[in-house]
């Protein structure tokens, strides 16, 4: 560029858009390109295009061949200018594309994207990233170091718990477990809450982790709980699923889910129904809660149920009991206001190996079995609303507790007979 000898008040305006124009290029071109990567735990996520002009990703969950449903997506981006939009495309829908995904800048901190936008099977996110790296997932990942961390700190804060390895899963990775138990007393009362069958609902596990926090806390309702009832908790059941960042619902030969029979497959589900019979043949076991996040449709909690005719009157009063706990309890932000659905024939023909419904089938009559599905694709579908419904389960398992579950019905009044 020649600048002239004698410059003018007009070639100096000249001058410098003309320089502005060229460095403003020179900045466009030397702009990082955008790389995804998956090679962490927890990663999915198979790149379709990059178009490193208009800064726009598409992906899709990676697939993992019989290892379940392709929904599940987590991928770190790098290459990003701070303070740039970042436009992303997913899909297929419905189970891949939540209205608003998950987002970090440190794999730590997870914040929602704003919502995204539905074109045909796919949704497009637009998020401004404020640093050089970033990572976005279908939700706020809940990793098995993350499942080791919370029985860590679990029993480093309370005596009263003890870490335990429920089994080695076939793929050679320990399902990391606590256990609760009452200091220098027999309790008198078990339950089991455990999450993840299904490797991609990772809503799941915080609230699990929710349940976790409240258990060990100084809450007098906590304190009591724990003074009186045993407390097993499985903050990740499929393990394996969750590492590779495969979806595990539908897996071959069967999920979790699907696996409670005489000959489970699955190390942690043959570990689970060991320890469960155990505690019933103690007459300890009272309650099992198993962990999911249902449907894309759904925007509130319920809990699946056995069908009632599998159960006694006493486990029907029980099961309405806790119910009653539940609605009583769990007020929001993600609030349960009573539905449940039973599955049943109609549900699955293989129903009768669903986790809740083996234990209806194979515990003493006054058990509790119940699925809690968590809403996931809502405003308040993170690990804040997640941990509350947790913590609001506790306090809903506490209050059923205080009544006897094994306190038999009133016996019926005989015409002419006085009750006693």
């Amino acid at each position: 560029m020649r600048i002239p000898k004698k410059l003018t008040p007009m070639s100096l305006a000249l001058t410098a858009s003309i320089c502005l124009l060229v460095f403003g290029e020179q900045k466009a071109r030397a702009k990082s390109d955008l790389v995804v990567e998956t090679t962490f735990p927890n990663g999915s996520g198979e790149v379709i295009e990059i178009d490193q002009v208009s800064r726009r990703i598409r992906i899709e969950p990676t697939a993992h061949d019989a290892r379940g449903w392709a929904c599940w997506w987590y991928i770190r981006v790098i290459g990003i200018e701070p303070g740039e939009v970042i436009t992303l495309e997913v899909g297929p829908e419905p189970w891949a594309t939540p209205i608003q995904a998950a987002f970090s800048v440190d794999n730590r901190t997870w914040h929602q994207t704003a919502s995204g936008t539905s074109v045909g099977r796919t949704i497009s996110y637009q998020q401004a990233i404020n640093a050089p790296i970033a990572w976005f997932a279908w939700g706020p990942p809940f990793t098995d170091a993350d499942a080791v961390e919370l029985v860590r700190q679990a029993t480093q804060v309370c005596p009263d718990a003890d870490a335990f390895t429920l089994c080695e899963t076939r793929g050679g990775r320990s399902v990391p477990a606590l256990r609760f138990q009452p200091q220098g007393a027999m309790p008198s009362s078990a339950i089991w809450v455990q999450a993840r069958q299904h490797a991609w609902e990772a809503g799941s596990s915080w609230v699990c982790k929710g349940f976790v926090e409240w258990l060990v806390s100084d809450d007098p309702r906590a304190e009591r709980m724990r003074s009186t009832t045993s407390v097993t908790v499985v903050p990740i059941m499929d393990v394996d699923n969750v590492a590779i960042g495969a979806g595990g619902k539908n897996q071959v030969p069967h999920d979790h889910n699907r696996d409670w029979s005489d000959q489970p497959h699955w190390r942690s589900v043959d570990g689970a129904m060991q320890e469960l019979r155990r505690f019933d043949n103690a007459g300890q076991l009272d309650l099992f809660i198993d962990l999911h996040n249902p449907g894309a449709s759904t925007t509130r909690p319920f809990y699946y149920v056995s069908p009632r005719e599998l159960m006694t009157e006493l486990r029907q009063r029980n099961v309405d009991r806790f119910l009653a706990a539940s609605r009583i309890e769990m007020t929001g932000p993600l609030p349960f206001v009573g539905e449940t659905r039973e599955s049943g024939p109609e549900y699955d023909e293989g129903w009768k190996q669903i986790s809740k419904n083996w234990v209806t089938l194979n515990t003493r009559d006054h058990v509790v079995s119940a699925t809690l599905e968590t809403a996931w694709n809502t405003p308040d579908s993170t690990i804040a609303g997640y941990q509350t419904v947790g913590k609001q389960l506790g306090l809903a398992i506490e209050r059923y507790l205080q009544l006897d579950p094994r306190q038999p019905l009133p016996q019926e009044t005989k015409p002419g007979q006085r009750n006693r």
